[in-house]
Formats: C-alpha cells, structure tokens, sequence
C-alpha cells in the first residue's frame, strides 16, 4: 500500500479526509462527497490507532473508502467503507448522506450513520445519528426497534471479517448524536475544526489505551504547500494526533504532448541522404521512418487500383490516449500519402488484435479530413489486409531488452503489515514469425525483509496461493516468466489468444482465451483455459506434483454510466474449485482503472478460512502525468484483504482480453473524435 500512496502523492493535488480516511471533520463522517472521480491517500497517526487509507468518489453520490488499521494493542485491522448521498445541499436544504463504516472487516470499527451538512458563509456545519461505536454515547432509544425486533440488538463481537453483516446494520438499543463544525479560513490556507463524537472508544479504554475520552476533539487542516494537507487535532482531551492527504483527479485527461523531436524522412529524402535501412524514396518507407520516430508502427498498407483509397494498420506504442495516436498518424499520413489518396483507413492494431478501423475523407476544398457527411472521421469495425501492397518485415529473433528497477510487496500479514524487496527486473521479447512472440522476465534481488516471515499456511485447500512467502524467499531472484504468446483476429469481432511456458512466479502451463465482442455492442462473451503446474518455490525451472485445469466462461458488460465495466467470470479454479468472480472497474479513456472484485466458489467460509472469501481492489494509474512525456507506462496495484487458496485465478491469464482491448474500444474512440482530428 505504502507503493500506492507513494505514487498518489507524487500525483496529488491538495484535498483533505478525516483521520479514518471518508471525508469528515476528525474522526466523525460528514455528508461532504469529493468531486467525481477524486482518488485520495490519507495516513493519520494517533497514539490509539495508525490508519492508512484509500478513498475513491466512485460516482458524484458515492463515496468508498479502504483502510487498514494498526491498533496500538497489537490488532491489525481491514475495513471498507461505502457513503451514498441522499441529497444535495441547496439553498433551503442540506446535504444529507448515509453510511456504512464496516461494510466488511472485522466489525472493529462497525458502526452506520445518516448525517446532514449545511454550509452558513465560510462555517459548515455537520449533524449525524449513529449507530454501533457511533452510538456508544447514547442520546436516544434506537427508533428502528420499533419497526423489528432484529433492530433492538446489536452483535458487539469482532470476527475474522470478510462477510457482510446485514443484521448488525442500523441495530442496537441506541442511537448516538455527533456532529461538529468547520471553519475555512481561505487566506491563511487553513481549516479550524471542532467535532462532537458519539464514539466513546470502550474497547480501547478496555485494554488501557485510552482512559477517559472526552467526546470534544478539536483540530486544523493547512493546504499552503502544493499537492499537501497536513492535519493537527487534540483528541479525547487527552492526546494528540497527525495526519497527512493527498488526491487527484482520476477523470482528467492527459495533456496532449508532441512526440520527440526528430528529423523528418521528408528532409533526408529533399537532401538525397539515403539509408540501409528505409528507401525514402517510396512515400511507405518515409511513413514508416517518421512514424517509428513518434512511437507508432507501422505494419501494413495498400492502396486501391485508383489511388484515391488508402488503408495503413498502425499501432499505438507510446501515447497515453489511443486519440492522440490516431491524431498523430493522421498528421504524418497528410505528410506522405500521394496527393491522389481522399480517403484514408486506419486499422489500430494492438498486441497483433484489429479491433477497430478509423475512417477519414479527405474534403477537395481543403486538406482537412471530413467523411462526405462533414464529420471529422467515422469508426469501423476492423478489418484485415488480405493483399496488402506494403507490409514492414518483421525480424524474426531480434529481441528486444528492458531492464529497470522493480518492487514486491507483500500485505496485510498479521506480524508485519508491510513487507518489501527492491529488484533489478529484466525483461525481453523476440517475435518468433507468424504473430508469435516470445516474452521472459528475470528478478534479480536487490534487498528484502522477506526473510523475516514465519507464519506458514494453516489452509485445509491445496496450497495454490497460500505459501506466496516460500516463493518471496526462495525465489527472491528469479525467472519470473518465459513463454510464447500469440494474440489475433479470428474473425472482425472475434479475437483469441494462445501461450505457452512459464506464465507466472507460481505456475508454468499451456492455455489460451477467447472473446467475442461485437462491433459497437457493450456486451461481449469470452471463454478462457489453462492447463497449469505448480513452480517450484526457488523461480526455476523445477516444478512441484501439484498440476490443475482451470476454465472460465465470462460475460462483460460496458456500462453505459461513469465508464464503469462489468465483468462476470464462472468456473473451476487453482484449487478445484467451482464458483463465480464478480469484478466491476471504471476504466476511464486517460488510462485510470480503479475496481473491486469478489469471488464467491463452493468452499464454505469456515475452510476458506480468515476473510471468509477472496476479495479486494484494483487500481492502475498512468503516468504521463508524472513523467510529462508520452508514455503507455502505468502503476498498477491489488490490494487483498487477505491472500488465501480459495477463489485464486491465474490473473494475467484468465478472461483479460477484454481489458487488454479497453484502449480501442469503440465507446472509448468514439467519445474522443474531436482529439483525434490535427
């Protein structure tokens, strides 16, 4: 996690949170949501409870919040948050949202709320009636009771967490208030606030750490440094407390960059400087020169009988935004195609896939691109070349080296919540002729505490995931993949994938995917199979008894609301297995992807053991932004709440083609037509 707010606070710009990572005063939540598609870290240190916490405004009405918890009494904690507003403030109304503070953890920090803000000038105020911890400091007899009796009372144990506990919400014999004020004092950068808490922190005077907590805390926020809020409360009366925030906006597109600078094909071939390489005479060849440049590639071309039609296949290497490499493509293409070409296809290909062609008119009145009806360019279902005229060698066996420093993580455990290595990765690929390829990773350790676990796995399922720290310490350095891939059409809306190797730090095997995704539908099916075999824990070629057969059909569904996809993945797992995987991400055009996922099998919660089911979250942020170059790099992060055997995929591997194809999707190329035009 530490990864993850590290890269969020490179991004940020300033925005604040409360202690316990929601938006609110201190420790108390207020019905303030953050704009849409704000992502925030916050970390608060107070001598009661360390919190480290992710917050994302998933729509404009629905806030969601991860945090993980060090108690001062040894307890490590996980909990998720949701906050849905049920109105928004006006003139005459206020701001009114509810809340669930544990929907799965423990029911360490159970509690649920309805709370309303009112902004009067610079002041808002925040009024709220709790429920669990939230009403330890009763005001009022719970008035649900007298709707059910399953309202009146209240399970107060803590559990292994993972279940939702739909009985314990809104229960209970009482009902607490809380609320506070906050004062922005905008020329000094500065907050004041004051918060009553109806928490009375039992368990924490139980164990000693806290004695007689008052409910007044009071505190301030500063925002004069760039991308920072820092926070300083006095709380319980008693102690003092330490926070720092930082967001971004996940929505906002990237700037558009121009490509490095170069020396243009057209310059060599006006001053008949030849090549070994490129003949710049042929207007291809300039093309393929000037596009490599810019960080496209050029496969194919061809033209019609008549020269007045042109199709190029293209690829996006290098830019964030598929419409700012189309935009690029189309500036060269108006460069170097003879003056007869009027209409002009681009066929994107990615990773050996043609999902889509872009379709431009060239108008005779001017040299801009206009299709007969005016529009700017028309999207097409992709297309194959069977003939093309011009189609760039590829060199088979060349490879193609990377190499450059990497991290592992590893989170949650109980005797240290954090765990790291610093590696040297290095990476290589090589086509192999007729859309092979063939890609290999190597670790080599730089330094890691991993030789600090001791907790070995009490799992009664086969160990497909569970002894991950066997394979953190004895594969430190490593091969960490070395297998041949191939990614294709199988028809204009069908595409498959097919591998074969050592796919992953854990498991070798042959498998492949299939996806059918109709053109312009946001429905689409795919089918997914490996045969696997366990590696053995050194990352070598060795490889343990344990092998399995893992299949999934999926249905996925593109939302027509806030970017949002759905996914829906039914099979066998590593651990032999049956059940289903839900998955839901936004996966916004700029390259955010932010999203959740739970799988549900036929392993009941008792075998399944701590956390009761797999579950946890997805996040994958670009980083143009931060680089200020054009660049496809991303920081991609998954967070469980608890590693396990149950439910585990080969995840690079099973049902990802529809993901891998988000870029050139045609809602994502269709919202974005005016980007692609120079």
């Amino acid at each position: 996690m530490k990864n993850l707010l590290f890269v969020l606070l490179l991004w940020a710009t300033s925005a604040t949170a409360a202690d316990l990572g929601t938006t609110g005063l201190i420790d108390t939540p207020t019905a303030r949501m953050r704009p849409d598609g704000e992502f925030a870290a916050a970390i608060s240190r107070q001598p009661v409870v360390d919190v480290y916490s992710i917050n994302y405004q998933a729509t404009p009405w629905l806030e969601t919040t991860f945090r993980y918890s060090a108690f001062e009494d040894g307890l490590y904690d996980r909990s998720y948050e949701v906050k849905l507003r049920l109105l928004k403030e006006s003139q005459w109304k206020p701001e009114v949202a509810i809340g669930v503070r544990d929907l799965l953890g423990t029911g360490v920090f159970g509690s649920e709320y309805l709370v309303a803000n009112k902004t009067l000038g610079a002041f808002d105020i925040s009024l709220g009636l709790g429920w669990g911890r939230l009403a330890e400091r009763a005001a009022f007899s719970n008035p649900l009771a007298e709707l059910s009796d399953q309202f009146a009372e209240r399970d107060a144990e803590v559990g292994l967490g993972g279940e939702v506990q739909l009985d314990s919400f809104f229960s209970g014999s009482d009902v607490g208030l809380f609320g506070g004020v906050a004062y922005d004092l905008d020329e000094h950068n500065l907050r004041l606030l004051v918060e009553y808490n109806s928490d009375a922190y039992k368990r924490e005077v139980s164990l000693g750490t806290v004695e007689d907590p008052s409910p007044i805390s009071y505190g301030l926020e500063w925002s004069g440094i760039d991308n920072i809020t820092l926070g300083l409360s006095h709380q319980f009366g008693e102690q003092w407390a330490f926070s720092l925030s930082s967001s971004l906006d996940s929505l906002q597109l990237p700037d558009k960059k121009p490509p490095s600078p170069y020396v243009s094909s057209m310059d060599y071939f006006e001053a008949g400087i030849e090549s070994e390489v490129y003949d710049f005479s042929s207007w291809y060849d300039r093309l393929l020169y000037d596009m490599r440049s810019s960080g496209l590639n050029l496969h194919e071309a061809s033209t019609n009988t008549a020269g007045t039609e042109a199709t190029l296949v293209i690829e996006n290497r290098q830019y964030a935004m598929a419409a700012d490499a189309i935009q690029r493509a189309l500036t060269l293409a108006e460069l170097h195609l003879p003056a007869s070409v009027g209409n002009l296809n681009l066929v994107l290909q990615e990773s050996g896939i043609r999902p889509i062609t872009i379709n431009y008119r060239r108008a005779e009145s001017d040299a801009t691109w206009v299709d007969s009806t005016g529009n700017s360019i028309n999207i097409l279902s992709g297309r194959e070349l069977a003939n093309p005229d011009e189609k760039t060698a590829v060199e088979i066996g060349r490879v193609s080296v990377s190499a450059g420093l990497g991290t592992r993580f590893q989170f949650f455990d109980p005797d240290d919540p954090l765990r790291y290595q610093l590696l040297l990765r290095l990476g290589a690929s090589a086509p192999l002729g007729a859309g092979w390829i063939a890609k290999a990773s190597y670790a080599l350790d730089i330094d890691n505490n991993f030789d600090e676990i001791v907790r070995t796995s009490d799992s009664v399922l086969p160990h497909v995931r569970s002894d991950s720290g066997l394979y953190l310490q004895e594969g430190a350095s490593g091969l960490e993949a070395f297998y041949i891939e191939k990614k294709d059409n199988l028809a204009s809306d069908v595409y498959y994938r097919l591998y074969a190797g050592v796919l992953e730090d854990m498991y070798s095997g042959v498998g492949g995917e299939l996806l059918i995704q109709p053109f312009r539908s946001r429905l689409a099916w795919g089918f997914s199979a490996n045969w696997v075999k366990q590696r053995d824990y050194d990352k070598s070629f060795s490889h343990l008894d344990y092998d399995t057969v893992t299949a999934f059909a999926s249905l996925y569904w593109a939302m027509p609301w806030y970017n949002y996809d759905i996914a829906v993945h039914a099979g066998q797992y590593l651990a032999k297995d049956i059940g289903v995987t839900f998955d839901i991400r936004r996966t916004l055009d700029n390259g955010w992807q932010v999203g959740a996922w739970a799988t549900l099998t036929d392993v009941p919660f008792e075998e399944f053991g701590e956390g009761s089911f797999d579950k946890g979250l997805y996040f994958r942020i670009p980083l143009q932004n931060l680089f200020g170059i054009n660049t496809r790099l991303s920081s991609a992060t998954a967070l469980r709440s608890i590693q396990r055997d149950g439910g585990q995929r080969l995840e690079a591997f099973s049902g990802n083609l529809w993901y891998d194809l988000r870029s050139t999707r045609y809602d994502a190329i269709d919202n974005h037509r005016d980007r692609m035009v120079p």
